[in-house]
This record gives C-alpha cells, sequence and structure tokens, in this order.
C-alpha cells in the first residue's frame, strides 16, 4: 500500500514525474550560467537585506574551501604569529585565558555567513503549507536518495585535506627554529578551531542538490494541490537551485560552485564508480566511492580487478578492508593470500587466511565446478569444522546427501 492514502489516483501517479524532474536538476552536470547564478543570488540577498559586495566564481566546493580558508590563512599567521609569542609564555592561567579569546572564527574574515536555508524556510511561501502527515509522506516518495545522504562524502574528504594543506602552509612558513615551535603550539590550538569552522561552514552552505527535495515538495503542493502561492518568491526560489551550484554566502563576498563534471551511481543510486572518480569536478577535484563507500584515491583510481590482496595486510579501516574483501572476491584471495586447507569433500574445500586481514579469522568454502573447473568461494562463520558442515550451512542446514543434483 502506498505511504499516501489521501490522493487521488491521478495525482499519485504524478509523484514518480515530479520526483524525476528534481532529480534531473539536483544531479545535473551542465555548467552553470555565471550572469544567471550571479542574478539569482543577488535577488536571494536583497530579500534577507543584504547587498552582494562580491561574487567569486569557483570550479568545485573544494576551490570554495581554498578561497574561506587557505588564501586567508596568510592574512591570519600575520595577525596572530608575534601576538601568540608573548601570550604562551605567560602564566598558565593567564595563558589559557587568553587562548580562549585568542582565534575568533576564520570565516569571519568574510562577513557573517548567511544561511540561506533555513531564511527561506521562514519565508511566507513556506509557512503557508500546513504541517501535515502528507507533506511528510510526500517528502519520502519524491527523496530519490540520488545523493549521497547529506552529502557525507564531500564532509569526509574536504576536512582532512584542508587540514593537511593548511598545517603544510603553516610548516612552510620561513622563521627560526623558536618560530617553529610557536608554530607548533600555534597549530595545536588552530586544529580544534578549524574542525569547527570547516563543519559550521559546510552545513550553512547552500547545497541545491540537497535542498532539490524540498523544492520537489512544495512544487507538487503548488502545482497537484493547487496551493496559491507567491509565483515570483517561488521561482526566486527555485533559480538558487537551478541556476547555482554550491553557494557559500556571507555579507562581504558570496562564492559561487560550478557543478559536478561527472556523476556515476550503482543502481542502487550509491555513488559509484570502479577505477574513475564517482564525483569530478572540472578543476580536477575529484571524489571516488564504490557503492556508496569513500576511498581513497589510491584504491579509487584503481579498478578492482587490479586490486591486490596484499592490501587487506596493511589496511588498518575495517569498512575499507570490506570493500576491498568484496571487490577482489574471496576467489582471488585466496590464491594470492595461500589459504590453508582444513577439510576437503568431494569438489568442496573448507580453507582459512592465515592472515590478519579481518576483524575475525576468514573461514572460506571453496567450491570447484566439475565441467567449468570455475572456482567459487564463500565466507562461512569461523566454528566451522568441516567441509560438509561448511556445506550444510551455505545450504541451510541442508545436508549435502540430500541434494539430487551436484553442481
Amino acid at each position: 500500500m502506498s505511504l499516501i492514502e489521501k490522493l487521488t489516483p491521478e495525482q499519485e501517479a504524478l509523484i514518480p514525474v515530479y520526483r524525476e524532474k528534481w532529480r534531473a536538476i539536483a544531479l545535473s552536470t551542465e555548467r552553470i550560467d555565471r550572469e544567471k547564478a550571479a542574478e539569482a543570488v543577488k535577488i536571494a540577498y536583497a530579500a534577507f537585506g543584504f547587498e552582494v559586495a562580491e561574487i567569486i566564481f569557483c570550479d568545485s566546493p573544494y576551490a570554495a574551501f581554498s578561497q574561506i580558508f587557505l588564501d586567508k590563512f596568510d592574512q591570519l599567521i600575520q595577525e596572530l604569529e608575534f601576538p601568540i609569542i608573548s601570550r604562551l609564555n605567560k602564566s598558565s592561567v593567564s595563558r589559557r585565558k587568553k587562548q580562549q579569546k585568542l582565534f575568533q572564527p576564520l570565516p569571519e574574515l568574510l562577513g557573517k555567513q548567511i544561511d540561506f536555508f533555513y531564511q527561506l524556510m521562514d519565508s511566507p511561501i513556506f509557512q503557508a503549507i500546513p504541517d501535515s502527515k502528507i507533506y511528510d509522506c510526500l517528502y519520502l516518495e519524491l527523496d530519490s536518495n540520488g545523493w549521497d545522504y547529506g552529502h557525507g562524502l564531500f564532509y569526509s574528504h574536504l576536512m582532512p585535506e584542508l587540514i593537511i594543506k593548511i598545517y603544510d602552509k603553516l610548516q612552510n612558513q620561513p622563521g627560526t627554529k623558536s618560530h617553529n615551535r610557536i608554530r607548533k603550539r600555534l597549530w595545536f590550538f588552530l586544529l580544534k578551531r578549524l574542525r569547527s569552522d570547516i563543519g559550521n561552514v559546510y552545513w550553512k552552505s547552500w547545497q541545491p542538490d540537497k535542498n532539490a527535495t524540498v523544492a520537489s515538495v512544495h512544487d507538487f503542493y503548488f502545482k497537484v494541490f493547487n496551493f496559491d502561492y507567491d509565483v515570483k518568491k517561488f521561482q526566486d526560489y527555485q533559480s538558487l537551485i537551478t541556476e547555482c551550484g554550491w553557494i557559500f554566502a556571507f555579507e562581504k563576498v558570496t562564492i559561487i560552485c560550478d557543478r559536478p563534471l561527472h556523476l556515476r551511481f550503482d543502481n542502487q543510486n550509491r555513488l559509484h564508480a570502479e577505477g574513475e572518480p564517482a564525483i569530478e569536478f572540472i578543476d580536477g577535484y575529484s571524489l571516488y566511492s564504490y557503492h556508496g563507500v569513500t576511498l581513497p584515491e589510491k584504491y579509487g583510481k584503481i579498478h578492482p580487478q587490479q586490486w591486490q590482496s596484499q592490501w587487506l595486510l596493511t589496511e588498518e579501516n575495517a569498512e575499507l578492508r570490506r570493500v576491498l574483501i568484496q571487490g577482489i572476491g574471496y576467489a582471488r584471495i585466496c590464491q594470492e593470500l595461500q589459504a590453508i586447507e582444513l577439510d576437503n569433500w568431494q569438489e568442496y574445500t573448507l580453507l582459512k587466511i592465515d592472515n590478519d586481514v579481518d576483524e575475525e579469522p576468514i573461514y572460506l568454502l571453496k567450491m570447484t565446478c566439475p565441467s567449468t573447473s570455475f572456482i567459487h568461494a564463500l565466507r562461512v562463520p569461523p566454528n566451522m569444522k568441516s567441509a560438509r558442515e561448511a556445506i550444510g550451512w551455505v545450504n541451510w542446514g541442508v545436508e549435502p546427501e540430500a541434494f539430487g543434483v551436484q553442481t
């Protein structure tokens, strides 16, 4: 039964139409029209009583973060490096008090950040829609889950990359050994603040692909339910989604990003690509993913058929080990890691990989097809004592002798 029980059949038939309409907008890889994007942002600023001082266009969200953080970092170091020397040499009590006030958020150099999403939600065009079960159900029906569930993929990549680059920039500042010691202390206090700053800028950025579901629900309400609404204001809101990529809006400057050059998914709408980026921007910034799991470049740029079983011996991340095992396959792992034979029964072999590959020992049931000699391997619980017992476990407790035909 459908989640939505109060719609007419004609209205329900329009749900996939609106879902696909807004999914196509959210996942567009067309280059933005900078003139139209700038106009959409200026209108949004004016609606909240601001005037756009400067608009900067970037080729990717990473380039935007670099504008916000890396390009302002020299200014921050010049302002703070010499005052911190005297402050850090004072008494510990005084030092702690000074340190609490020492670092103001780095993005404030650009002025207060404007959170378009929440300010738009307070707009009369959205308050006109009642908070109802139908709204919630529509949201669930229209959410195509075609993006990376809240963009955690971007966030998990951006933060470490930015911190590493800022750290390198700090380390490469010219100075004496004494100054380098001061910089280590400066970095210690900057690190916590950077994590907070990057997170705040990230979550307050306007991400049109993420907001497309909200737009689709309101579009459905206005067009299908024939709600009265301010057509011009809703068009202005839609323009932020249809004309722009990500937006980082501050009082002194606005940064507008272009859309990705490529987006690749598996058949379950999870970000996925094999041997190439799942998300790729025109400036080369790329993100790798395997069936929705973020991959480091060293794995992502190589096709799974060329992944090496030996990587499992040094990979410390359990989720990445799981992905490597899935991509490599147990048959190859058996051969390349020299699995130990524990027991045989006809064309079946119980194996154990005697390496620290996973969180618990890997026991495998290897099956060799008598006609094709094709080898297939399935993982079985580590408490299996024989090949026959493992066969029974794989076949839901049915004993091997019960099979009329062996394959």
